[in-house]
C-alpha cells in the first residue's frame, strides 16, 4: 500500500504534467492564431528535435515550405526571415509535446520500479500516455489536412485536436486531486451531480469555441451583444441539411458559443448564489468564488476579443482562461464526491 509521501510524489508529478499540458494547449493556440501550424512540413517525432542550425539547412527547410499550398496561395512573398517567424513556434509546439512524453514516461517508470505505483494501477497511467499519444496522432492528422490542396486545416479535426488535449488534462488532474484527497465517504455530495454537468457545459463551450476558431468566425459579427443590427443572424439556417449549420456555417457556429458562453456565466452566477445558502465541503467553498471569477473573466475576454477583431494576445488569454475555468469547475466536482457534509435545502 503507497504511502501518503509516495501519494504526494506522484501527485506532484502529474500535477506537473498537467501544467505541461495547459501550456501546450495554449501554444497550440497561439500557432493557430498566427498562423504558425503549417510551418514544419516534416514530422519525426523522435529524430526531428533539432531544428535547422546553419543557414544552408534554413534555406533547405524553407524551400520544402515552399512547395505546400499555404505559401503558394497565402505567403508567396515570405522570404527566409518570414519563415523563421513563422517556424520557432511550431517548433516550440512540437518540442513540448516530445517533452511531455518523457515528462510523464521516464517518472512513471521510475515510480513503477520503486514501488510507489502497485502493479495494479498501471492501467491508469498507460491510459493516460495512450491518451497522449493518441492526441500526438491527430495533431498530425490536422496538419497533414491542410497541406494537401487547401492552406488550413479541418476543424473538426482542429476541435478533436483541442478536445483530445483538455481529456488527458482533466484525466490526470483528476487523479491527481484522488491522490491528494483519498475519498472519506462512499456517498457522494449531492450537489456532485450538477457539478459535473456545469464541468460539461463548459467543455461543450470549449468545444463550440474550438468550431468558432477552425471556422475563423470571430471574425464576422464583430458586434456584441447583437450579431449587426440583429440578435439572430440571418443566415444561421443557410446550409441544407440544418445540422450543418451547427458545424460547417460560420454565423451560425459563433452564434452558438455566445450562447453557450452566456448560459454557462448565468449558470455559474446561480450556482455561486445557491452555494452562499447552502453547506459545501471546506474545498468547496472557496473553489464557487474562483469558478465565479474565472466566468466572469472569460466572457470579459471573450467580448474584448470579438469586438477588438480577435488580437492574438487576447485570444490566447480567451482560451487560457477557459482551461482555467474549466479546471476549477473540475476542482469543485471533485471536492464534492465525498458527502461528508449535507447540503441544507
Amino acid at each position: 500500500m503507497t504511502t501518503h509521501r509516495q501519494r504526494q510524489a506522484i501527485a506532484s508529478w502529474l500535477l506537473i504534467c498537467c501544467a505541461l499540458v495547459f501550456v501546450m494547449t495554449v501554444l497550440g493556440g497561439v500557432t493557430r492564431l498566427t498562423g504558425s501550424g503549417l510551418s514544419m512540413v516534416e514530422w519525426r517525432p523522435i529524430m526531428g528535435a533539432l531544428p535547422p542550425l546553419s543557414a544552408e539547412e534554413w534555406q533547405e527547410t524553407f524551400e520544402i515550405y515552399q512547395e505546400t499550398p499555404e505559401f503558394k496561395k497565402v505567403n508567396p512573398h515570405f522570404e527566409v526571415e518570414d519563415f523563421k517567424g513563422i517556424f520557432w513556434l511550431e517548433y516550440l509546439h512540437r518540442l513540448l509535446g516530445r517533452l511531455i512524453g518523457f515528462a510523464f514516461a521516464v517518472p512513471f517508470i521510475i515510480f513503477a520500479v520503486r514501488g510507489y505505483i502497485a502493479p495494479r494501477e498501471y492501467p491508469k497511467y498507460l491510459l493516460m500516455f495512450a491518451l497522449g499519444g493518441a492526441q500526438a496522432v491527430i495533431g498530425k492528422i490536422m496538419v497533414a489536412s491542410g497541406q494537401v490542396d487547401a492552406p488550413h486545416v479541418s476543424h473538426y479535426k482542429l476541435t478533436l485536436h483541442l478536445l483530445m488535449a483538455i481529456l488527458v488534462y482533466v484525466y490526470m488532474f483528476w487523479v491527481a486531486l484522488s491522490l491528494l484527497y483519498p475519498r472519506r465517504d462512499n456517498r457522494r455530495h449531492p450537489w456532485f451531480g450538477r457539478t459535473v454537468a456545469l464541468a460539461g457545459l463548459i467543455g461543450t463551450t470549449i468545444a463550440s469555441g474550438g468550431f468558432v476558431a477552425g471556422l475563423k468566425a470571430g471574425h464576422v459579427y464583430n458586434t456584441f451583444p447583437k450579431m449587426g443590427d440583429r440578435w439572430v443572424p440571418a443566415e444561421i439556417l443557410a446550409l441544407q441539411p440544418a445540422w450543418r449549420n451547427l458545424f460547417d456555417n460560420i454565423a451560425t457556429v459563433q452564434f452558438d458559443h455566445r450562447v453557450l458562453a452566456m448560459l454557462t456565466l448565468l449558470l455559474v452566477v446561480v450556482y455561486w448564489l445557491r452555494g452562499r445558502k447552502t453547506s459545501l465541503p471546506p474545498r468547496a467553498a472557496p473553489a464557487t468564488i474562483a469558478l465565479l471569477g474565472a466566468a466572469v473573466f472569460q466572457v470579459a475576454l471573450g467580448i474584448s476579443t470579438l469586438l477588438l477583431h480577435v488580437p492574438v494576445s487576447l485570444a490566447a488569454s480567451h482560451q487560457a482562461v477557459a482551461l482555467v475555468l474549466l479546471t476549477v469547475a473540475i476542482y469543485l466536482a471533485h471536492s464534492l464526491r465525498d458527502d461528508a457534509i449535507i447540503a441544507r435545502r
